[in-house]
């Protein structure tokens, strides 16, 4: 299928696809913008590398509320109500984070600017991917990779803009962040007057109750976990003891809740596995993606991270359009493209944390973007394919699993093995040196205390890098900081490597019951 007509099942299905790619892309751009202005935050702040990555990650906790709770109600309201809460908590949003000034309140301004930013963008992703998945049954892979091509896009232009406006002119942070304000209008003009189709499940007039069961209790408990993280994240500030369990106990309820909606259904045990792969898939896409500027900056020089971000989003947005002809060319399945990516990915990243030139880093991280590029749209096509009794619901919450994973373990988890690794690298080269340059607040992951280690300051740390006639003591800090950014690179390396063990289990099944194949709602609700 080689045009965009030949699947549509609405006269309007073109317009309604570029309308959801440019609210896409309008996220994509805000996510590369904030990636590029991390060292401005931790300079004019003073954050260490976990503060930053903990506020880059409620730009993915916000989008699993928004994509959650939307796909709970898309098929009930309608997504045209949906696409103007967007656009109010996008402008919205810009407004409190450009509150930030004061560094004692900076942090509280930018993260919860981040958290409805990504709300924004959830709520719009819980309106494109039923959508588009609604108008293209056919051919679901390849048009939710084209959809999926808009966060690339986004990222580029994010990234050209930081580039130009940061390096070269030295724009302040907020007028480089307000740019994504320009996208959110154009999609807001493109949605506006449009009739929107509906699900097969909701023409259908199936249930609430319906949709929900084959999540059940197994796909709950995934999403109830990542919440009860993400709650005793917040209320750790007020409630230093006791926030992670009452985090879990939020979790607790919730589950139970859900188990009661669902009258106690035990949910689909694949999907629960999709949902754990899914998982693993927000924590290295786009948690190293949030991280990838300023690693690779710090690893070359800011200008030359910024080219290799260009590149490897390049590299993403010209293959999403080729899912189609790959899988049909390679013979692969939507469960087969994600295995061969996995072991792709894997390879990507474990070469990155070696790269020592620029060439090496362009073929590295290359290899990297390959991999990772069709990840998620092909993740919620194969739910589309196999699951389409539950309508929006389980892709939704399986968007919100790969944001909030990103939001509370990918983009805080690589922070802290920033923080960890350059810290260990310091503190065994000159204890004394470390003693002078480490932070004074602890860096932990999951809020365990277990792991708690002192990174490097970030303010310490960015005079050093900044220094045009560096002491010996400055360099042996910058040093530290590289390597430790090394050793994060391979870590993160392993979580393709696990994903890439769940895809051949899940191709081994379905080469059990006969092959892999997209389902209609009475051939998945049989036996339920």
């Amino acid at each position: 299928m080689s045009n965009l007509g030949d699947t549509m099942t609405a006269p309007n299905a073109k317009r309604l696809l570029w309308a959801g790619f440019m609210a896409i892309l309008a996220a994509g751009l805000g996510f590369a913008i904030r990636g590029g202005i991390f060292d401005n935050w931790g300079k004019e702040f003073g954050f260490t590398a976990t503060q930053l990555g903990a506020i880059g990650g409620a730009g993915f906790s916000g989008f699993c509320f928004g994509i959650i709770l939307g796909g709970l109600i898309v098929d009930k309201i309608g997504y045209g109500k949906l696409v103007t809460l967007a656009l109010v908590f996008h402008v919205l949003s810009a407004f409190v984070t450009f509150g930030a000034s004061a560094p004692e309140s900076a942090y509280n301004f930018l993260y919860w600017g981040m958290f409805l930013f990504a709300f924004a963008n959830g709520t719009l992703e819980a309106v494109a991917n039923p959508l588009v998945s609604t108008l293209f049954p056919q051919n679901r892979t390849h048009y939710l990779n084209i959809l999926h091509a808009s966060w690339p896009a986004g990222m580029i232009i994010g990234a050209v803009i930081g580039w130009v406006l940061d390096d070269k002119f030295q724009v302040g942070w907020k007028m480089q962040l307000s740019l994504y304000l320009v996208p959110t209008v154009l999609y807001g003009l493109m949605f506006m007057g449009q009739k929107f189709p509906k699900s097969e499940a909701a023409e259908k007039g199936t249930s609430f109750v319906s949709m929900f069961k084959a999540v059940g209790i197994l796909g709950a408990l995934v999403a109830c976990y990542l919440l009860a993280l993400f709650f005793g994240d917040i209320l750790k500030a007020k409630f230093p003891d006791t926030a992670a369990y009452l985090g879990y106990g939020i979790g607790g309820i919730l589950l139970l809740t859900i188990s009661v909606i669902t009258r106690f259904s035990f949910g689909s045990i694949i999907l629960f596995v999709l949902f754990i792969a899914h998982a693993l898939v927000g924590a290295v896409e786009l948690g190293t993606d949030g991280w990838i500027q300023n690693i690779t900056g710090n690893l070359f020089t800011s200008e030359q991270g910024k080219f290799l971000f260009i590149w490897t989003s390049l590299i993403m947005f010209s293959l999403r359009f080729c899912a189609h002809f790959i899988e049909s060319r390679l013979k692969l399945s939507p469960i087969g493209l994600l295995l061969t990516c996995s072991i792709i990915a894997c390879i990507g990243l474990h070469l990155a944390s070696g790269m020592n030139t620029f060439p090496m880093a362009m073929i590295a991280l290359g290899i990297y973007a390959v991999g990772k590029t069709f990840f998620w749209p092909t993740m919620l096509a194969v739910i589309g394919d196999r699951y389409p009794q539950t309508g929006a619901v389980a892709m939704s919450i399986m968007g919100g699993i790969g944001m909030l994973s990103a939001g509370l373990i990918g983009g805080p988890g690589l922070g802290y093995g920033k923080d960890r690794f350059a810290g260990e690298e310091l503190k065994k080269a000159d204890a004394a040196l470390y003693e002078e340059y480490k932070s004074e607040k602890t860096s932990k992951f999951l809020n365990l205390e277990s792991t708690a280690v002192h990174g490097l300051d970030g303010t310490k740390l960015a005079a050093a890098k900044e220094a045009k006639e560096k002491t010996d003591a400055q360099k042996a800090v910058v040093l530290a900081d590289q390597l430790g950014d090394r050793s994060t690179l391979k870590a993160d390396s392993y979580i393709p490597m696990a994903m890439a063990v769940i895809y051949l289990l899940l191709l081994l099944y379905f080469k059990a019951i006969g092959g892999y194949r997209a389902l209609s709602i009475q051939e998945a609700t049989k036996g339920e």
